[in-house]
């Protein structure tokens, strides 16, 4: 009752409560981006992204000592942007790290204890799932050649001599490359390659060959993928057999290659793959001759696991986590990234016998009292078609606060990026910062997304910006008609793609009252014509070929129809994004400027797709509080530096 919460908590109307968990706090050196662990020589080493330090990435190792440091100096930054996403920036060896340094994409050859020297030569080439041959003295890579004089990239398997740099193209003829994996002898190798239009998560193929003693290639031939079927992951067994994930059974298993024949290891419904957006991504490992340590996703949680690939057993390693990747081993030690509902992302040491559990790094040091923490519940609600959606459901909750029993909380929905990614129930502090104040949040994994197997992941072929605004309207409307959240406060917002639905449903759809679109997509055809190679044909599967299908590019550009949008909208946007330039969010705050609806727009200079800097992370949730604020009249539980919102207080033109 009321009266109740009087004698325990203030009573404030939802989106005025203060928080603990600030901006600052999330945008601080108090939280960091942790990515790619490997293990070592007993070693453990991980990649931290740092916003307090610019967005730069740092290889930090721990000895087994407990002792951890930073491995990077503090003029390099360990990124790639091969496919502009990256990924597989690093390998360790015995002697020296090797690792791609963001400013000049050279990879760097770093020896132990010393400073790094640039390896390869200057130019306008980048590298990435760095692979290091120690019998040869090489390292194998991806190259994506942006030396050609016209046109795309060029993409192809590379030899670097750890020596001299000297470079030997090993294959090429395929639009993308990733994943290069040698044999334990050296012997072999096996990648994945895939050709226009497809996407890594549409169909690949895995590619085999055995290698010379000077590491060129023989008997190279695909021995798995094509005919829409997507590989992910290859990797040699112990024993030097061939085990990769594949969705040809319409989910992401584990399989392995044997005597020229596939053979699946366990088989069930859930994901052991991943859309291979950035490179170097591991679901499994082997922590033996005959046992794999997995993870495995069913209704987008994800799983501990190992597998007997005898028996073909899966046996459920009891662990706190829902959110589980970068799966590495060295004999009975592993090693992977995770989360949980409860925590922050952590890179986490299992020892496999007694699996024994230990954090070793939290992205955030910083302790909450769990009374602020709104715990996820896990939806699913009737969609267009008669299909179910999903997503996960954060009720307001604070320490020191609530609202009277008579208001219902306003409601932000989640769309994510992708848009064939997924989110998960783990613990975001950029969601906590919005419950905290008093905000319902609902993040939603609509048609197209991952980790609910092939069908769901495909319901979004041809029907970007149908299925996906549909998913995000039905799971507002489900939550207010049953009085979780009010239905004349419904906020969404989205970055990236996860922008394109934002802006997609509020012109197309009255569900939303206002929102919230980082960088994100407003003009299809502008998004076709101007984009980088590895999403060039992107749009091929989800809305049609371009320009052959441009009419469904202008139907579904919001650009095109600001006529329909009736509700207020900020804009957020690096200056220096690649992925989506600036001039479509401009475009249309422009259109929304001269229709006389509450817009404003805020541009940040040096950052790309994809936020970084502490300061930046700061300033974009601030202003988005301080946008919710002046639309919805209430008042801010503290103050924050002004933006200036055009139109404010103005109607809408008919």
């Amino acid at each position: 009752s009321t009266s109740t919460k009087l004698n325990m908590k203030q009573i404030a109307p939802y989106g005025t409560w203060a928080s603990p968990i600030t901006s600052d706090l999330i945008a601080s050196g108090g939280a960091v981006r942790l990515s790619a662990c490997k293990l070592f020589a007993d070693k453990i080493f991980w990649l931290e992204g740092r916003p307090s330090e610019g967005g730069r990435n740092v290889l930090v190792c721990r000895e087994p000592s407990g002792e951890i440091y930073d491995v990077t100096p503090l003029n390099f930054n360990v990124r790639t942007r091969a496919h502009e996403y990256g990924g597989g920036a690093f390998v360790i060896g015995r002697d020296a790290v090797y690792f791609c340094n963001d400013s000049d994409q050279r990879i760097y050859r770093q020896p132990w204890g010393e400073q790094p020297s640039a390896l390869t030569p200057a130019g306008k080439r980048r590298y990435a799932d760095l692979v290091l041959d120690e019998r040869r003295g090489t390292l194998v890579a991806v190259c994506e050649d942006h030396e050609v004089n016209a046109g795309e990239p060029e993409n192809y398997l590379i030899q670097i001599d750890i020596t001299t740099g000297a470079e030997v193209v090993l294959t090429r003829g395929y639009d993308f490359y990733s994943s290069p994996r040698l044999s334990p002898d050296g012997k072999s190798i096996a990648w994945l390659c895939w050709r226009h239009p497809d996407m890594p998560w549409d169909c690949t193929e895995l590619w085999a060959a055995t290698r010379e003693s000077d590491g060129r290639l023989n008997d190279a031939r695909c021995v798995a993928g094509g005919n829409d079927e997507s590989i992910f992951q290859p990797e040699w067994s112990p024993a030097g057999e061939l085990y990769f994930v594949s969705d040809r059974s319409g989910w992401w298993n584990i399989y392995r290659l044997m005597n020229g024949a596939v053979d699946a290891i366990c088989p069930m419904g859930a994901e052991f793959g991943l859309p291979q957006w950035v490179f170097g991504l591991s679901t499994y490992a082997f922590t033996g001759p005959d046992e794999i340590v997995c993870s495995h996703c069913v209704n987008g949680v994800w799983s501990l696991g190992k597998i007997n690939v005898n028996s073909k057993k899966l046996t459920i390693i009891q662990a706190p986590f829902s959110d589980i990747g970068y799966i590495g081993a060295q004999g009975n030690r592993v090693v992977f990234s995770a989360a949980s509902p409860q925590d922050v992302d952590a890179i986490v040491e299992l020892e496999m016998i007694g699996e024994t559990i230990k954090v070793i790094r939290r992205s955030s040091e910083n302790s909450f009292a769990a009374d602020y923490f709104s715990k996820p519940e896990t939806i699913n609600f009737p969609t267009a078609d008669g299909l179910t959606a999903f997503g996960y459901f954060y009720p307001p909750l604070n320490l020191a606060f609530a609202a009277d029993d008579n208001e219902c909380p306003p409601l932000i929905v989640i769309s994510h990026g992708g848009p064939t990614s997924a989110t998960s129930n783990a613990l975001k502090l950029g969601i906590q910062y919005w419950t905290s104040r008093g905000f319902a949040v609902l993040d939603v994994n609509y048609g197209g997304s991952s980790g609910f197997g092939r069908a769901y992941r495909r319901r979004l072929n041809g029907s970007w910006g149908i299925v996906d605004i549909a998913d995000c309207v039905n799971g507002a409307q489900f939550l207010a008609a049953r009085g979780s959240v009010d239905g004349e406060r419904l906020i969404i917002r989205g970055s990236s793609a996860g922008g394109y639905t934002t802006l997609c449903a509020l012109t197309f759809y009255d569900c939303f009252k206002a929102g919230a679109s980082y960088y994100g997509v407003s003009d299809l055809t502008a998004l076709a014509e101007d984009t980088h190679k590895f999403e060039s044909r992107y749009l091929d599967r989800l809305v049609g070929p371009y320009p052959a299908a441009k009419h469904l590019y202008l139907e579904r550009s919001p650009i095109n129809y600001v006529d329909r949008l009736n509700a207020p909208a900020i804009f957020l946007q690096g200056l220096d994004d690649k992925v989506v330039p600036p001039n479509q969010a401009e475009m249309m705050v422009e259109a929304l400027k001269r229709k006389g609806l509450p817009v404003a727009y805020i541009g940040f200079a040096g950052e790309q797709h994809g936020f970084r800097r502490s300061e930046t992370l700061k300033r974009a949730l601030d202003v988005e509080l301080y946008f919710y604020a002046k639309v919805f009249d209430f008042q801010l539980p503290v103050p924050i530096e002004p933006i200036e919102i055009y139109n404010l207080g103005a109607k809408a033109q008919a």
